[in-house]
């Protein structure tokens, strides 16, 4: 059985309570990114950051997450978005500190560099999301598969 657009989408368990837990994770992945880059656990290379590697690994273990439990590739795009989003507003705050606040903020909402982060979502959220669902798929296959060896005798 081939499951429908929205279920793709959106998941198949829509209550209440899993979408609370979707947002919890998603503000949770955009703390976790914060906090490690602002306290230096997580380091920028140097030079022209086009993918900020720990960000983009946190996204991607929360959309794995997400598509381990086919919570919906949305959810998985929004916490690989918000990753990735922690990581803009360290670098937004305190690596052009010398600026006023409002140019600070201003760099931080600004529409290309919301955009780009967006279409790096997209794409990072998308492959982990995949790779959550076979996982899981290949998790659910070797616990219901037999030993082909057994009864052969």
């Amino acid at each position: 059985m081939v499951p429908s657009i929205t279920t793709v989408l959106l998941g198949r368990n829509r209550t209440a309570r899993h979408r609370y837990v979707l947002v919890a994770l998603a503000v949770g992945s955009f703390f976790a990114t914060f906090a490690g880059y602002a306290l230096g656990m997580f380091d920028v290379s140097g030079g022209i950051v086009w993918i900020p590697f720990y960000a983009a690994v946190v996204g991607m273990i929360a959309a794995g997450w997400v598509g381990y439990h086919r919570a919906g590739l949305v959810f998985g795009w929004v916490v690989t978005y918000t990753s990735l989003l922690g990581w803009h507003a360290d670098w937004a705050l305190y690596a052009i500190s010398r600026r006023p606040l409002a140019d600070r903020i201003a760099y931080f909402v600004r529409p290309d560099g919301l955009a780009f982060l967006a279409v790096q979502a997209f794409i990072l959220g998308t492959l982990a999301f995949i790779l959550g669902l076979l996982v899981r798929w290949g998790s659910a296959s070797l616990r219901s598969e037999t030993s082909p060896f057994v009864g052969d005798e």
